[in-house]
C-alpha cells in the first residue's frame, strides 16, 4: 500500500469521526501488519491507541473484519482466546480489512474510541476512500 494511500484513507476517518462528533484513533497497517499511518484524535482515552492498532492487526493478519473475527473467538467459538495470539488482536468491531480493486489484501484499518458500531462506520468510509 502507498503512504499516500493510508494519508487519504486518515483523512476520510477523520472527517466521518468529526462529522459524527466522535474522538476516535485510527490506525492503518500494510499487508504485513506493519504501520503506514496513525492518528489519535484530541480527546480520545489513550486505551484507544492499543485498540485501534490491534484492531487493524486483526483485519489483515486473519484476512476477515475483527467483528467477523469475533465470531470465532468468542468463549463458543471455534478458535475461543484466538486473540492472545500475534502478540495481542482483538474480537470486536472497528477493524476493516482493506482490499485492492482486484481483491488482494493490502492491509488494514482499525478505528477506536467510540461504540464498536460507530467505529466500524468510520473505518467502512476511510476504506472506500481507497477505493474511490
Amino acid at each position: 500500500m502507498k503512504m499516500s494511500f493510508a494519508q487519504t484513507m486518515l483523512q476520510a476517518a477523520v472527517q466521518e469521526a468529526e462529522r459524527l462528533n466522535l474522538k476516535v484513533c485510527i490506525s492503518i497497517v500494510d499487508m504485513a501488519a506493519w504501520p503506514m499511518a496513525f492518528l489519535r484524535m484530541d480527546g480520545t482515552p489513550l486505551g484507544s491507541i492499543d485498540v485501534s492498532q490491534k484492531k487493524a492487526k486483526t483485519a489483515v493478519l486473519f484476512q476477515m473484519d475483527s467483528a467477523d473475527f469475533a465470531k470465532i473467538a468468542h468463549p463458543d467459538g471455534q478458535a475461543y482466546s484466538l486473540e492472545n495470539t500475534n502478540g495481542g488482536l482483538t474480537s470486536f468491531g472497528g477493524g476493516i480489512v482493506l482490499k485492492s480493486a482486484d481483491g488482494t489484501v493490502i492491509g488494514g484499518i482499525g478505528v477506536s474510541g467510540a461504540s464498536s458500531e460507530d467505529d466500524v462506520a468510520i473505518a467502512r468510509v476511510a476504506a472506500n476512500a481507497l477505493t474511490s
